[in-house]
């Protein structure tokens, strides 16, 4: 059974939302932030030498990076569903969502977060900053104009994979100006199996 090292409000949410649109058991190993430093606990590098969340185990197999765990729990566990087939014309579309969630669109959310804690001394970044972040979610908003999802009608393991970066966004009070991701956010969060995620996991606010 796969088991998810579960950091709470922590991208490992999303590997929890994976499981369960897949129907998928699995076991959750709960740890928990630090309340003053944020950080995830050192037992984590029990499992993982980063001791970073998500991890998930499989029987003798220790993964580690939300795409990596994504990619590997739908090629062995989907049997078809949530991506489409190598040889799809949507195939290189699906990549190119997976990847650009952590590389590209979070690494300004990120530093908008730890050059926030510079105050002043962080000011003349925060204009380069912020233009990043507005063209990365231009770009989702624009293409979420003609579709429900980021390939079409039908939810993907990409969406699962952009989640975090919409919520991030979401958490820095970014979604009102961009109307399709801000209905996005809705869709994804109403689906039963997001909610069956959240009643596991267990409370869920970035920024918290």
């Amino acid at each position: 059974m796969i088991k998810v090292h579960h950091l709470n409000n922590s991208r490992s949410q999303r590997i929890l939302w994976l499981l369960e649109e897949l129907g998928i058991d699995y076991e959750i190993i709960n740890y928990q932030r630090d309340p003053v430093t944020r950080q995830a606990p050192a037992s984590l590098k029990a499992v993982h030498p980063l001791g970073k969340s998500p991890v998930i185990t499989d029987e003798d197999l220790v993964i580690a990076e939300s795409g990596a765990i994504i990619e590997y729990i739908v090629r062995k566990y989907g049997n078809g569903r949530l991506a489409p087939a190598t040889d799809s014309p949507d195939y290189i579309k699906y990549l190119q969502w997976m990847h650009f969630a952590e590389g590209s669109a979070m690494l300004p959310l990120l530093l908008a977060l730890y050059v926030g804690r510079l105050g002043d001394a962080g000011a003349p970044l925060k204009p380069r900053i912020t233009s990043e972040i507005d063209n990365h979610l231009h770009y989702m908003d624009a293409e979420l104009a003609r579709n429900d999802y980021l390939l079409g009608a039908s939810l993907t393991a990409a969406d699962i994979q952009v989640s975090f970066v919409v919520e991030a966004a979401d958490a820095r009070n970014l979604l009102d100006q961009y109307v399709n991701l801000s209905h996005y956010a809705e869709r994804m969060h109403a689906r039963p199996a997001y909610i069956r995620a959240l009643e596991r996991g267990g409370p869920y606010r970035l920024g918290a």
